[in-house]
């Protein structure tokens, strides 16, 4: 996979420029209180000389009580600041992460359809979440872990420089030394994290796809097959996040090492300047207390940096995916699609399955303005994809599709389907009520309008024996519902949306033969005065179109009325009825 930190990181600032004043708040804030954090042991240096040098006790005590105050009053400020630190941080970065789950929900949103195929939907939804608590990780890290560090190191260097140079260099090359080893490590481990973070999403896909099909898994005794692949994929997660681990072990114990040497260094020094008089006990509280702070923070910076590393691999996932071109786009200028007539327009169409197979080969065919038109012949002959390529689920290698004269290249996707409806022949419903279900459709449409429609696909009679009625859940995909129950509830969609063209993608087929004779009268309904595509395999459902053109190895073979058609002694079309009706007619 490519790095794609930096461009991680450009996203994350664009998307924080949007919130400058709380940004600028928090950070003056994190820095002040950070600041005050710093000068309250310079105080408690006083403080201590004067109790190691008291001549006079009750002068010493007022000296100390003043000391004590001054540092009460430091401490209640820098406890402001970070107050104000907390509220403009958490104001900031939940905004941030509303806006980016918002960015990675419309750039995903217009994937092409070949995309959502060659993409496991539960991956996609893993690396949402991903993408968006790694930016919530290294905004914390950077305003309580990196700035505080920053400010507290340089202004720790400037009181030991101007205390003694010696002391300020030993924390200043210490500091180099730890960085350079810091930061060369957390490169050197980044490419694991991306290989950990890849394992992990490999899991997630396994997961899902074996819980999707959890009725194949059991129906064809596939659970110790599919458990010993998902051992496999978990044991290699395990690996790459064993090994991942003890790197960031080992270095902690080096981090460790190397910070015994600088607190027995400095203190070394502070006793050489302590028996020449220039060191006091107040200085070794001082020293102590920066050591201990350079220690805990420092000691942090080496963890912070992994983690943000292994944020930033979190989050390549999703990068890759919203630098990755859509394939399906609107033009510059493009205009809205305006249906009059509904004629359609194939001309000269060729369509190769990612340049691999040919499904169209110089595809033409006028269909007239609402012309009742079906689409026969065997599977895979290119029936469906040219309904796909109406809808510019995908575009033509070639040629150029029409309606009313207007190219559906040149306008836009969101015209375009706002003039077609879809019943497809595994509809898929949200996880939402029969209500909100039906009236996606059309989402101004009233309850009365939503009934009326169901009504009409024969879905009421169902709908009316549920104890919640239209507002019963139909479950993930619409699972709760019959194959059957789903294509009314599509068909009573398409209904209530009631664009001028229309497409059916085998859209009776999951009915028994009593649910397609109650069906069959509102399909009448729904196609007058529409451009009607109808995609059957059942010929039985397209004998009274207006027209069947019988497609094969994605070129018309033969067209009519279906009894012109079967007056072809030799025809497909004759072929494929009398297989699927002859006998029983005769």
């Amino acid at each position: 996979m490519k790095n794609n930190t930096k461009i991680t990181l450009k996203i994350y600032w664009q998307h924080c420029l949007r919130y400058k004043v709380s940004i600028i708040l928090s950070v003056l804030s994190a820095v002040s209180g950070t600041a005050l954090n710093v000068a309250v042991p310079l105080y408690y240096k006083k403080f201590f000389d004067i109790l190691a040098n008291a001549q006079i006790k009750e002068v010493a005590l007022s000296a100390l009580i003043v000391i004590l105050i001054y540092i009460l009053i430091l401490e209640l400020i820098e406890w402001l600041c970070w107050r104000v630190t907390t509220f403009s941080v958490t104001y900031f970065e939940t905004g941030v992460i509303a806006d980016l789950s918002n960015t990675c929900f419309q750039y995903l949103h217009k994937h092409s359809f070949f995309y959502f195929n060659n993409n496991f939907i539960g991956s996609l939804v893993k690396r949402v979440n991903r993408f968006t608590r790694a930016f919530e990780s290294i905004g914390d890290k950077i305003i309580w872990n990196l700035l505080p560090l920053g400010v507290s190191i340089g202004l720790i260097l400037i009181v030991l420089i101007y205390k003694n140079k010696v002391l300020g260099l030993i924390l200043l090359g210490w500091l180099i030394l730890f960085f350079i080893i810091n930061w060369i490590f957390a490169k050197y481990k980044l490419k694991y994290d991306i290989e950990r973070s890849l394992a992990e999403t490999e899991v997630s896909k396994v997961l899902a796809d074996t819980i999707t099909n959890h009725n194949n898994v059991r129906l064809f005794v596939g659970y110790a097959r599919e458990a010993a692949n998902f051992f496999l994929v978990t044991k290699k997660m395990r690996e790459l996040m064993a090994f991942a681990w003890n790197l960031s072990n080992v270095f902690e114990a080096v981090q460790g090492f190397l910070m015994v040497l600088l607190e027995i260094g400095l203190f070394y020094w502070g006793i050489k300047l302590w028996q020449k008089n220039l060191f006091t006990i107040g200085d070794f509280v001082l020293l102590q207390s920066y050591v201990l702070l350079v220690v805990i923070k420092i000691g942090d910076f080496g963890r912070v940096i992994r983690h943000m590393y292994q944020d930033l691999a979190d989050a390549e996932e999703m990068t890759e995916i919203l630098t990755t071109s859509h394939e399906i786009t609107d033009r510059p200028g493009a205009k809205d699609l305006a249906v009059s007539r509904g004629q359609i327009e194939f001309k000269g169409v060729n369509f190769n399955y990612k340049q691999k197979r040919t499904i169209l080969a110089d595809f033409s065919l006028v269909i007239k303005p609402r012309e009742k038109l079906a689409f026969a012949g065997p599977s895979g002959a290119g029936k469906t994809t040219i309904a796909g390529l109406l809808l510019r689920l995908f575009d033509t290698d070639s040629g150029s599709i029409l309606i009313d004269g207007q190219d559906i290249t040149a306008v836009t996707q969101e015209s375009l389907h706002k003039n077609i409806s879809l019943v497809p022949q595994d509809p898929i419903l949200f996880h939402r009520s029969l209500m909100e279900n039906i009236r996606y459709g059309k989402p101004e449409a009233t309850d009365a309008d939503v009934i009326g429609a169901a009504k009409l696909a024969h879905c009421d009679e169902f709908i009316s024996q549920l104890s919640a009625g239209y507002d019963t859940f139909v479950g993930e995909r619409g699972v709760k519902l019959s194959g059957g129950e789903r294509q009314r509830v599509a068909i009573a969609r398409a209904i209530l949306r009631d664009a001028p063209i229309l497409i059916l993608d085998e859209a009776t087929s999951s009915l028994d033969s009593e649910s397609e004779g109650l069906i069959q009268d509102a399909l009448a309904r729904l196609m007058k005065d529409k451009t009607v595509i109808v995609i059957a395999h059942r010929l039985s459902t397209i004998m009274k179109m207006d027209r069947i053109v019988v497609i094969e190895n994605g070129r018309i073979i033969e067209e009519g009325t279906h009894d012109e058609l079967l007056a072809h002694v030799d025809g497909i079309y004759k072929k494929l009825w009398e297989l699927q009706a002859g006998g029983f007619i005769k």
